[in-house]
């Protein structure tokens, strides 16, 4: 018989006692506040088909290369995990999490699975090899329970706009089909146009030629900015407010139109060596922010990531399987003919993120706290973590202030953790604002007042939702 547990109601709150008592303060004033998530990759499929989740192994692990890696490091097989598509019993693979729940002691994704296993399916005993099976039992018997299914987890969870992220091509009918039905809250797309930008994507030359052809454009330079200019069109008319990037180095280059033109004919034939491909990439984040001064899209910029590390993984397991590794980033260099052109566009709203700590307050933080048009991305991926946003407040509040921020970004497919991502980084916030407030940095009135807009109003501002 499994016996519950309760999570301690102060977790990640400030240990000293008087810190304590104001940060819990700060929190409960934002602990229910809805939920604003303008990037994140939850699949609209799952809101329009409302089905139930299958089993607690494809709800909480197999997707989730937060957890997927951490058990391949330990020696356990991808292929035993059902990671990729390979054929894995969803109870084996729970047993094989776990038996190994305590190598997430102390990590971000440790707290997350705590968060939705107590909070979301009412399992309040610590996972191990011996109450594998009850607990598999336990979240199976909630599974197929109808407070369970997407949208009621939507509305449970307060969620007032989440935002999912799409290919440039697809006819976001199930955006339109929530939005006719009504049923949920906000849902909105976002334009993520890499694989038609990077000519080292996988597939680039088709993709290239399928966007010409759906848009009816020319092969020509000209041609394939206009056909990303629709397709832009497209997804604000269904509802979109971002344009999203993930670029391994954040350069940016600004080209003449025939040099523009010369550069995608090489692309185009093929020809390109890899400083031609580079220069692509760079004019082509340049033209992105370009697109977005013009239709308004809000510009985020996730930078810093090699994808695909491990080139045997990769073969076997495909993309996103948990071997996306950080680097150091440039902002400062790289984006400089991108500011040169545009960073004075009040109307230009550019988001950047790092997994690379160093550039928060070196680069990230100066920069935004000059140009009108930069944003301070929340910590992302590696770094959406209790003591990484600690760092983060500390890294940029001292140069740019609270304002320049985006807001938290739960980034998310892991449906379950998106309230415990917000609730984490709530619980942050709260902890750092009642430091300065008992260092005498700011007074009680206005880190109420900054954390109220940290939850909502600000990533509203930011996403010009």
């Amino acid at each position: 018989m499994l016996q519950p547990q309760r999570r301690d109601r102060d977790r990640l709150l400030p240990a000293d006692p008087a810190t304590r008592s104001v940060a819990r303060s700060l929190y409960e004033r934002v602990s229910s506040a809805p939920i604003i998530s303008p990037h994140g990759h939850v699949p609209v499929e799952w809101l329009v088909e409302d089905r139930p989740f299958a089993d607690p192994a494809s709800l909480l692990i197999t997707h989730d290369h937060y957890v997927t890696r951490l058990l391949h490091a330990s020696g356990v097989g991808l292929d035993a995990l059902g990671v990729g598509g390979s054929v894995a019993d969803p109870r084996e693979v729970w047993r094989l999490f776990a038996e190994r729940w305590p190598l997430f002691a102390g990590t971000a994704s440790g707290y997350w699975l705590s968060e939705s296993l107590e909070n979301v399916l009412d399992l309040r005993t610590p996972l191990t090899a011996a109450t594998a099976d009850d607990a598999y039992d336990h979240i199976a018997a909630k599974l197929v329970d109808p407070s369970m299914r997407p949208r009621a987890l939507f509305e449970s969870f307060g969620i007032e706009v989440l935002a999912t992220t799409d290919d440039p091509l697809d006819d976001l009918a199930g955006h339109a089909a929530l939005a006719a039905e009504g049923a949920v809250g906000r849902v909105v797309p976002t334009f993520r146009p890499d694989r038609y930008l990077d000519p080292d994507a996988a597939g680039f030359a088709e993709n290239l030629r399928r966007l010409l052809d759906v848009t009816g454009k020319p092969s020509t330079f000209a041609g394939y900015l206009a056909a990303l200019e629709q397709r832009r069109r497209y997804f604000i008319e269904h509802g979109a407010v971002s344009a999203d990037h993930g670029v391994e180095v954040p350069d940016t280059l600004d080209l003449d139109d025939a040099d523009g033109q010369t550069l995608f004919a090489r692309v185009m034939s093929g020809q390109a060596d890899a400083a031609d491909r580079q220069a692509f990439r760079a004019h082509m984040l340049l033209q992105m922010a370009r697109m977005s001064v013009d239709d308004g899209l809000v510009m985020t910029v996730h930078a810093g990531v090699v994808r695909n590390h491990s080139s045997e993984t990769f073969r076997r397991f495909g993309a996103d399987t948990g071997h996306d590794i950080p680097r150091r980033t440039d902002f400062v260099g790289g984006l400089r003919p991108l500011l040169e052109r545009f960073g004075l566009e009040r109307d230009l709203h550019l988001v950047l993120f790092a997994v690379d700590e160093t550039v928060y307050s070196r680069e990230i933080a100066p920069l935004a706290g000059f140009y009108p048009s930069v944003y301070i991305g929340a910590p992302w991926w590696f770094l959406d973590a209790p003591d990484a946003m600690a760092r983060f407040r500390s890294a940029v509040t001292e140069t740019a202030g609270f304002s320049r921020g985006s807001g938290f970004i739960d980034d998310t497919r892991a449906f379950l953790s998106i309230p415990a991502r917000h609730d984490t980084a709530r619980r942050a916030d709260a902890a750092f604002l009642a430091r300065l407030v008992v260092e005498g940095r700011v007074d009680e009135e206005s880190a109420a007042a900054i954390i109220d807009d940290i939850v909502g109003p600000q990533p509203k501002r930011v996403f010009k939702l």
